[in-house]
């Protein structure tokens, strides 16, 4: 019983941060002057282009229903799934420092999603930028804030 509960406080861990991470690059894109929402819906297309192929991509600036739940879905499996992995490995390591490891996950998952993840979808190069990276870190820090300190294991 004790395994569910940790699969279920880091799939919860992941999509908390999952949200915190998108409301802080919408704040750092606002705060940098990036046009909004055009670089959100492009985003969203990148995302949902994963399962609609890249018929999606176009056009890249304009709101679409479909688009936005398909990479809504996407973005929350992946933070669920990225959850599971990370807190997983949490477990093992230090708690004084999960904060630093998630920082060094949520670097490591920004090199994976836009450089690693280019080879098949070479889409994602346009996102490469230090607002997206400074996303991926929140997300790994909230990640591993989020993950509740009781429900890991010997604990």
């Amino acid at each position: 019983m004790e395994s569910v509960t940790n699969r279920r406080a880091a799939a919860l861990a992941g999509v908390v941060a999952g949200l915190i991470a998108t409301v802080f690059q919408l704040g750092l894109w606002a705060a940098a002057a990036v046009p909004l929402p055009q670089t959100l819906y492009r985003d969203a297309r990148l995302t949902a282009a994963i399962v609609l192929g890249s018929a999606a991509l176009t056009p890249p600036d304009s709101f679409d229903w479909t688009v936005m739940v398909v990479a809504s879905a996407v973005h929350f499996a992946l933070s669920i799934v990225y959850g599971l992995v990370f807190c997983t490995l949490l477990a093992r390591l230090s708690p004084r420092r999960s904060g630093l490891w998630g920082a060094l996950f949520g670097l490591l998952l920004f090199f994976l999603n836009l450089y690693g993840m280019t080879a098949f979808f070479p889409w994602f190069a346009v996102a490469r930028d230090w607002i997206t990276a400074a996303a991926h870190v929140v997300f790994g820090v909230t990640l591993a804030l989020a993950y509740p300190l009781p429900a890991r294991p010997g604990r």
